[in-house]
Formats: C-alpha cells, structure tokens, sequence
C-alpha cells in the first residue's frame, strides 16, 4: 500500500497530457491517493478515485467506451459524472444514483494533466503555466524536497503554482511539474515550448535522466 502523503488542497500534475491518448486509462499515485486517469474517446480528461465501487478492483484496468469506463471485473459501466449505468449482470435494472466513483477535480494545462488533491475538495481555477508540450515522465525514488532542492541548484524557480518549477539550460526553456507520489518518491513531468525541435527535446531526454540519477544518489546518501 503506498503511503499516505499530508497536503493541503492544490493542483497536482498527474499526467503528461500526450501519454493519456483519447480511447485510453492508466492508473497512477499522487500524494499517496490512486487515481485512474483517462480520457473519453471525445478527448476530455477524467481523474477518478481507482476503485470501483462494486468490489474493489481498479478502474484503471478496466477500458473506456465512448464517454464511460468500464470495470474489468464485472463489467460495471460508468458515464462520465461517475455514476454507474449498467450492470451486465442485471441488464433490466435501473442502477441506483448512488451507485457512482468518486471524482477529483481535473484540470489540463501546460501540456500536463491536473487533479485537484484532496478527494471532494473544492477545485479552484486551473493552474497557471505556460503552454508547453511534454517530453518525458520521470519517476524518482526521492522524496519532492529532494528533486526541488537539486532543480534549484540547476537555477530553476518556482513560478507561483506549487511544486511546478522553471528552468532554462542551454537556451531551451522548461517547465517541470512535480508530482509527490509518497514519502519516498515522486515525478517529474518535463515539458518544452510546442515549437522545440527534435534535437532539442532529445537534448532534455538526456539531461531528464542524468538529473534522475544525480537525485537518487543524494538521497542515497543522505
């Protein structure tokens, strides 16, 4: 079970938001809260609690159709509010309004997906950051404090919305959204501006894993 992470209500990038193709779920860990993030095949984004209601399993193995996702188990249908639809197993039945998956506030801006943490809090506006295009995802067995200390010795600043960092290196200017994902890990989710080239984004992939080297070698040795 992944620990639980304290903190106040905010914005948390999720996702790249080029990663969660329309049609497609995955399931991921923000501030120790398991989250199934997808998108309905119109485009829209969704970040639900990762648990079906019924028994349990999560959402994130199950497959979207059209604006629902679909529970693996047992096939439980859900719309896009959260509320169940149809039960394969009683195809008569008018499911209960109660019947329904928790949602977080979710956002999409900067190139990256946002839920608002935590579950049932009110969502304010969507976070604040440029317009970019995400490069890379990258996981890191190191807590945020960590990975915010070392992207602030390579002259990254905060730029007003928490844990979301910008940093120029080599003329090519980045904003990097950090994800907690429990006391020990987090990721970041790197992006560029839409008109980067090739060569550059390739130049931000080897410094990513260079940077997730040198993070977890100082909290190894810490």
């Amino acid at each position: 079970m992944t620990q639980t992470v304290e903190a106040p209500s905010q914005w948390v990038p999720i996702a790249l938001s080029k990663m969660i193709e329309a049609g497609t779920s995955a399931g991921v860990v923000a501030a120790g809260a398991e989250i199934v993030v997808w998108r309905d095949t119109s485009g829209v984004a969704h970040a639900w609690e990762d648990r079906c209601p019924h028994r349990g399993m999560k959402m994130s193995f199950g497959f979207v159709r059209g604006d629902h996702i679909t529970c693996l188990y047992h096939g439980w249908e859900y719309d896009e509010t959260g509320i169940c639809q149809y039960i394969p197993a009683h195809p008569e039945l008018e499911v209960p309004k109660s019947i329904c998956v928790a949602r977080y506030g979710v956002a999409e801006a900067g190139g990256m997906i946002w839920a608002h943490l935590p579950l049932g809090s009110d969502a304010s506006a969507s976070p604040d950051v440029p317009v970019m295009d995400g490069v890379k995802s990258v996981y890191i067995d190191a807590p945020v404090a960590t990975a915010l200390d070392q992207l602030r010795q390579q002259g990254g600043t905060e730029c007003g919305v928490v844990n979301v960092v910008s940093l120029e290196r080599d003329g090519t200017k980045m904003t990097i959204g950090i994800q907690p994902i429990s006391h020990a890990q987090c990721a970041l989710h790197i992006t560029v501006p839409e008109s980067a080239t090739k060569d550059t984004r390739m130049a931000v992939l080897d410094w990513s894993e260079g940077l997730r080297r040198r993070i977890e070698e100082l909290e190894a040795t810490a």
